[in-house]
């Protein structure tokens, strides 16, 4: 399929591919409108539904993953244009959908929904210049998709109250320490970084990746037992699949294991 806003491209030679997504609206830093949320939600769909595609990378430029929604778009809409075209919810959340894998390659700005798309990821590595920030505030509204709940869930609600109701930024350092992102890098290898981690991800079977990111986003969403359950029969079921047999029989014979992701 062809894209405007985005570029779409696959990386490695093993039997499983990392699907890269490339933001690509430079002139904007890739500032996020509909067309550009619409061919991201249809990209991320195809290398969801392409069995050689193992995991996703979604990335930006190296001054912005993307900063923020298109206020330019934005600035004239009404309570009646928001509402009833369901803005938002009707193309930003495909992502949460997406079974397999997805990791945020953060460089430079990630701001207003430029943050919170990094944080609908599974993940985030982050170069040592990336920015991170809600600043709507700024313009007389609040975040609305998802930062008023994923920011406090990520960093604790003091660290995400302060940003929220200052609009201030906080660099990829100090997003380390409050748990926004995974692990900082040099911009020169955040790519190799990123894809290193994706193709780990595609060597391992795949029903083992699907429970395990099902499981870990049950954590958000259930109290400690109800979860711990969800994780105890998820673990029970993959032993019914045959990359547990090889996996484990790997292990006991000192060898490294072919999964046939089923």
């Amino acid at each position: 399929m062809t894209y405007e806003m985005i570029i779409t491209r696959t990386e490695g030679a093993d039997a499983r591919k990392v699907g890269i997504v490339t933001l690509n609206r430079p002139k904007q830093l890739n500032a996020l409108n509909n067309q550009l949320m619409d061919e991201l939600g249809s990209a991320l769909k195809a290398f969801d539904a392409d069995d050689s595609v193992g995991c996703i990378i979604l990335t930006g430029s190296e001054k912005a993953f993307a900063a923020g929604a298109d206020i330019g778009a934005m600035a004239q809409y009404s309570f009646a244009d928001v509402y009833n075209n369901d803005y938002i919810t009707r193309n930003w959340e495909h992502i949460r959908s997406i079974r397999k894998p997805v990791i945020a390659a953060v460089s430079g700005f990630a701001v207003g929904g430029g943050c919170e798309l990094a944080m609908m990821c599974d993940f985030i590595i982050a170069a040592d210049n990336a920015r991170f920030g809600q600043p709507e505030i700024k313009l007389g509204i609040i975040p609305g998709a998802g930062g008023t709940q994923r920011l406090p869930r990520a960093v604790g609600k003091a660290k995400a109250m302060e940003l929220i109701l200052t609009g201030r930024m906080m660099d990829a350092l100090e997003a380390e320490r409050a748990g926004l992102v995974s692990r900082v890098v040099p911009l020169e290898k955040l790519m190799d970084e990123a894809l290193g981690a994706a193709l780990m991800i595609c060597s391992y079977g795949q029903p083992s990746v699907f429970a395990a990111k099902e499981a870990v986003n049950r954590s958000f969403d259930s109290g400690l037992s109800d979860g711990v359950m969800f994780e105890r029969r998820l673990f029970h079921a993959l032993f019914a699949t045959e990359d547990q047999k090889e996996g484990m029989d790997a292990f006991v014979n000192k060898r490294k294991p072919a999964f046939k992701h089923r």
